[in-house]
């Protein structure tokens, strides 16, 4: 007799049994359920949504792609949550179940990302599958031309994340497939090559990098500039970038490489952008990080709604980067540049709890923009497209940062935390993967209502979001390898 795991609960209280007892009891008949709802939504990805990869969204019956901006079906994203990422959430699912089929996923997921590597080292935003089309690219395995696009960028985490994958899947091959090696060696050689003397990157390269001379990058503390131009002077002096997290994300990449293969180089790396980011931390009043600095380590513009300022959305990413820095090294130089950001950015503060993204440089009052671009201390007037105001972590952060005080540091041979974290089990998780596979449909998609952006169409037949696919496969791991 089939029984449903929520019947199960209702027996469980009836016949008066504790609480958690009843949690088990879900959660046991339920374990099947979300197996079968994982290998489900893995099988469609792979088998119906790819195009020898992933985009970003798509309408709910498949015409239509878009990453930042139209896909045609020969394009796939390396930008996540495109390709990278969801190759990363089959090998969480490989990882919570040992399923073959997810590994099998994961690696074809880690080939379509090879397929798009430049001889620059990294990856560009998207890859063209097209054969006339993609002799206008860079790529390692085309003929070299004139003309080739071949620009590897840091900026939104894209070529990180294609290492990351690729990192992951080398790793759980045991080395073996020379493909997947080779190209992550070659994308963490021109990274380390990439990195300026002082530790920083700049966000993209278009040749493969020769290493910067000490004397033209030389390492110094930030400091205010005497004055800024209050509009975009369009001259792109940024040269080292915190912005959208670039070098805390490839801080963080290049420590994954030394916990993975061992090699010094990768850990000299990390060090040496742990020490970059201790040197961009701005002083007093404002102890926290800008965007973007020039040669003098003065904070300038980048685009035109980015100001010389202090950042509060990457002054947290930094701090985490440097508290993982400490973690995994032991070297507490890392970890004592965090209670006083977070000191400021509390009482930096809006009255909602949130941050402003921007805050004028010694004054510390919030900036914002117009739609026409004009820089102003009013928020009435946003444009939509980009994240003026932002969440604060702060609480989050303190707790880890207040953890790490009290524990030990990890030795640096340990492996990252990799994949999915194991949670407890709870009442909360339980109904969170009820309303997971409740939400599939029967082929096994997620289908939502919203809005095709770069097409500008709300689909009838609804949109297929790849970050919503992601992190239900990663709640579904959660709750298959939670304590029993």
């Amino acid at each position: 007799m089939n029984i449903c795991w929520r019947t199960v609960a209702r027996i469980v209280v009836i016949i008066g049994l504790p609480a958690h007892f009843a949690v088990a009891g879900e959660a046991a008949a339920a374990r099947k359920e979300a197996m079968l709802a994982l290998q489900k939504a893995v099988g469609f990805f792979h088998s119906e949504v790819s195009s020898s990869g992933y985009v970003w969204r798509y309408s709910g019956d498949l015409t239509l792609r878009e990453g930042e901006g139209k896909a045609s079906e020969t394009m796939i994203w390396v930008q996540p949550p495109g390709t990278s990422t969801v190759g990363e959430a089959f090998l969480d699912a490989y990882e919570a179940t040992g399923e073959k089929a997810f590994l099998d996923a994961a690696v074809d997921a880690s080939y379509a990302v090879i397929k798009g590597q430049l001889r620059t080292g990294g990856w560009y935003y998207h890859i063209e599958f097209d054969p006339e089309k993609r002799r206008g690219y860079g790529y390692r395995d085309i003929p070299e031309r004139p003309h080739q696009k071949q620009k590897t960028t840091l900026d939104d985490d894209t070529t990180q994340s294609a290492v990351r994958l690729l990192m992951r899947v080398d790793e759980i091959l045991n080395f073996e497939d020379e493909k997947v090696h080779e190209a992550v060696v070659y994308a963490l050689d021109s990274i380390v090559r990439a990195q300026y003397p002082n530790g920083a990157w700049y966000m993209w390269w278009d040749s493969y990098p020769e290493p910067a001379r000490p004397d033209e990058y030389a390492a110094m503390k930030a400091s205010y500039p005497q004055t800024w131009p209050r509009k975009w002077p369009n001259d792109w002096t940024g040269c080292y970038f915190i912005n959208d997290n670039i070098t805390p994300n490839t801080l963080l990449t290049v420590l994954d490489a030394y916990q993975t293969y061992g090699r010094e180089k990768y850990l000299c790396s990390a060090l040496k952008a742990g020490d970059f980011l201790l040197l961009a931390q701005m002083p007093e009043p404002q102890p926290a990080w800008a965007q973007q600095y020039d040669r003098n380590m003065h904070p300038v513009w980048d685009r035109k709604f980015e100001p010389p300022a202090i950042t509060s959305l990457e002054s947290q990413g930094v701090m985490r980067a440097l508290m993982l820095l400490y973690q995994k090294t032991g070297k507490k130089k890392y970890l004592t540049a965090v209670p006083r950001v977070i000191s400021y950015l509390r009482k930096s503060q809006l009255p909602d709890g949130r941050l402003a993204r921007f805050y004028e440089l010694r004054t510390n009052r919030p900036l914002y923009f117009t739609k026409q671009y004009e820089l102003t201390y009013s928020d009435e007037d946003m444009p939509t497209h980009y994240t003026f105001v932002t969440k604060s972590w702060l609480d989050s952060i303190e707790a880890e940062y207040h953890l790490l005080l009290r524990t030990a540091p990890s030795n640096p041979n340990l492996q990252m935390q990799g994949g999915v974290e194991t949670q407890r089990l709870s009442p909360a998780l339980v109904a969170q993967v009820r309303t997971i596979i409740d939400s599939m449909d029967e082929r096994g998609a997620w289908v939502e209502r919203g809005q095709l952006r770069w097409h500008k169409i709300e689909p009838k037949s609804g949109i297929i979001d790849c970050r919503t696919f992601v992190n239900n496969i990663r709640t579904l791991c959660q709750f298959l390898t939670s304590d029993k």
